[in-house]
């Protein structure tokens, strides 16, 4: 059985016309469910922690991040969502997820989250100090830190995401490589803390291949190290196309199945409510 739960409608409203594509690039693509995954920007109920977070300064980063947060950000509420997702299923197989940023208050995401019926919750480390490490347009503040240190803080954030004991699945695990600067040191203490992290919070890795057909890296994330480690301490996890956009639904799908297979994975999981169901991997 097909799955892929990590989509976002962002690029398009919600409208049914515009969601239709995706169950039409599930259908081709020969995903049996879909589940969309909306980023917490999406939703002004979370608007007061981006603001909190986030490097806003005069400073490169903090003028270009202060035009990010106005730019087609907190535009539905959670209530929006879920209407839009019901009418939805009244025509397809899908499931509401929802993919939260590694805010520092998590009492708060909590207290937010609380009062929604998500069949999964997504947690993805998408700042580090308060820096979008992934935005191509300031990509040259990688230069201005240490790779150790990069390495630290972002093991450091899944540790606190999984602490938190909110979330089903870490999003696209150490994509820190997604812009190929890699590290010419050993990084099995930061990905061995990290899978640790994940089993102590019985977390499910994504395996997502919006770092291959999307960043200059061209690869599976989590990357093979990390993988390893994921299948000998026996984590689960669910193989996603992290789109975007309606015709990347379900996008490598067969390829993030092979490369799963590969470390030895037979499963996946399926979700409903926040229960987890094991199926095979196919």
């Amino acid at each position: 059985m097909k799955i892929d739960y990590h989509m976002h409608f962002e690029k398009g409203s919600y409208d049914s016309d515009w969601a239709e594509g995706f169950f039409t690039a599930a259908k081709q693509r020969g995903l049996s469910e879909i589940g969309i995954s909306e980023h917490s920007h999406t939703f002004p109920e979370f608007k007061s922690l981006y603001y909190e977070d986030l490097v806003l300064d005069d400073s490169f980063i903090g003028k270009f991040q202060q035009q990010w947060l106005k730019s087609n950000k907190f535009k539905y509420t959670l209530d929006d969502y879920f209407r839009f997702m019901a009418e939805l299923r009244k025509k397809h197989t899908v499931k509401t997820g929802i993919e939260v940023c590694n805010f520092q208050d998590q009492v708060r995401v909590k207290e937010i989250l609380a009062d929604y019926d998500f069949d999964y919750i997504i947690g993805s480390v998408h700042f580090i100090h308060g820096w979008a490490y992934d935005s191509a347009e300031i990509k040259a503040e990688w230069d201005r830190h240490s790779l150790r240190d990069i390495y630290e803080w972002y093991t450091e954030e899944i540790e606190k995401l999984a602490a938190a004991g909110l979330y089903d699945v870490l999003g696209h695990p150490f994509n820190i490589r997604l812009f190929r600067i890699l590290p010419d040191f050993d990084v099995t203490s930061y990905l061995t803390r990290a899978v640790k992290a994940l089993k102590q919070a019985n977390m499910i890795v994504d395996v997502n291949t919006g770092t291959f057909y999307r960043y200059p890296i061209a690869e599976i994330s989590p990357y093979p190290a990390f993988m390893k480690l994921a299948a000998a301490y026996d984590l689960p996890i669910i193989t996603t196309s992290d789109a975007h956009r309606p015709e990347d639904c379900g996008a490598y799908n067969q390829d993030a199945v092979d490369y799963a297979r590969s470390f030895g994975y037979t499963t996946t999981i399926q979700f409903d409510h926040r229960q987890r169901h094991v199926i095979t991997l196919d």
